[in-house]
């Protein structure tokens, strides 16, 4: 018979629905389960994949095949973390805000995230999409480097999640999802340039980068600024994201997106990435941010950098795009659950103290001082 105090423990475990059963939902699963607090529910459509996540954590599954069966496993529970593909983010947040669920995702979507604002102008709990690393983390990092001035100028904002061991002309290994990535070299990029919010197009602003002697190259992409254009319009002159790579890489895409026209023929890109890319977990994330302005009438600067490599968590390797994006997400919902969050309707990244997200059990993954030799 179980103790009254086990009883009492479990009682107050937070329900919480996992949305994908992919290498991030994996990744989201044992970062929660090692931790605890949460009663924890994998879901997706993919039996075979919910079969070998439930064989490796032991967690209950639930086989999820059309929206009836969606709604079933998001009605009453605390919160769901989705982890499914960005397409599927707004028609998820619609469920959770119409059942009072909290609602985390990791969409670098723009479209998704504005309707995802506009349903949470009524919703009872909280809607916070663009979890993860970029846009997530990032847009923690810049608003801190720029709220740390007096009046900032510029704030520019690099992430690459990157294979250690590059090969072949793309430089580039499968390290995350390829309808993402596809997304983000196609869509219109927000930026902000002389106080003004505008687009640029994708793989434009290549630029040359050099870090702890390592070249690069970085351009823009879209989603990575998150909700910052809206929280930094007319309070900036300069806001901009880009992507790092290694160098070649941005002209190898070009060549596939839009001389060869494959940005119109998504599907059979993603066939062709997917067929001749390998995946792999020897990843690095590199971060460099930097935030340029006045602070007692003298120009200064701001910077974070860190370099991140993966980690093991219960027996198993978490490659470095699952450990940070994990994270993120699972951190955001720490602090949801904690009251250091609204409890209700839009939640952006740049509301959450950079301070407070180090300090979290999950945040702690991109302490500067714990990653850095």
């Amino acid at each position: 018979m179980p103790s009254n105090k086990s009883q009492a423990q479990a009682a107050a475990l937070r329900p919480v629905v996992i949305l994908g059963a992919g290498q991030i939902g994996q990744a989201i699963a044992l970062k929660l389960l090692h931790a605890g607090g949460y009663d924890l529910l994998l879901a997706d459509r993919n039996l075979a994949s919910l079969q070998r996540m439930h064989d490796l954590t032991g967690l209950p599954i639930a086989h999820v095949q059309d929206a009836a069966a969606m709604e079933a496993v998001i009605a009453g529970r605390y919160a769901v973390l989705n982890a499914l593909p960005f397409h599927q983010a707004v028609a998820v947040a619609t469920l959770c805000a119409r059942h009072g669920v909290h609602y985390f995702d990791l969409t670098e979507d723009v479209a998704s995230t504005h309707a995802i604002e506009a349903l949470a102008r009524q919703a009872r709990s909280v809607l916070m999409p663009q979890c993860g690393l970029a846009p997530g983390f990032i847009g923690i990092v810049g608003n801190d480097l720029a709220g740390r001035l007096d009046a900032a100028q510029s704030l520019r904002l690099r992430v690459g999640a990157l294979p250690r061991y590059p090969q072949g002309s793309l430089r580039y290994s499968l390290t995350w999802s390829t309808e993402g990535l596809i997304n983000e070299y196609c869509k219109p990029c927000e930026v902000i340039a002389q106080g003004r919010r505008s687009t640029v197009p994708a793989l434009d602003g290549l630029e040359p980068l050099l870090i702890d002697g390592v070249e690069y190259e970085a351009f823009h992409t879209s989603g990575g600024l998150g909700t910052l254009p809206q929280t930094w319009e007319g309070r900036i002159e300069q806001l901009d994201y880009k992507t790092i790579r290694y160098p070649g890489h941005r002209a190898a895409m070009r060549l596939l997106l839009t001389e060869l026209r494959l940005s119109e023929r998504r599907e059979l890109l993603k066939e062709l990435l997917e067929g001749a890319i390998a995946s792999t977990q020897q990843d690095v994330i590199v971060i460099l941010a930097s935030a340029m302005g006045q602070r007692a009438g003298r120009l200064v600067q701001e910077s974070y950098a860190a370099r991140i490599t993966g980690t093991r968590l219960r027996g198993q390797t978490l490659s470095a795009i699952q450990h940070t994006t994990a994270a993120s997400i699972c951190t955001a919902l720490d602090l949801v659950r904690e009251g250091r969050l609204p409890q209700a309707g839009f939640v952006g990244q740049e509301q959450i103290a950079l301070a407070e997200f180090l300090s979290n059990r999950f945040g702690s993954a991109y302490d500067v001082q714990a990653v850095q030799p």
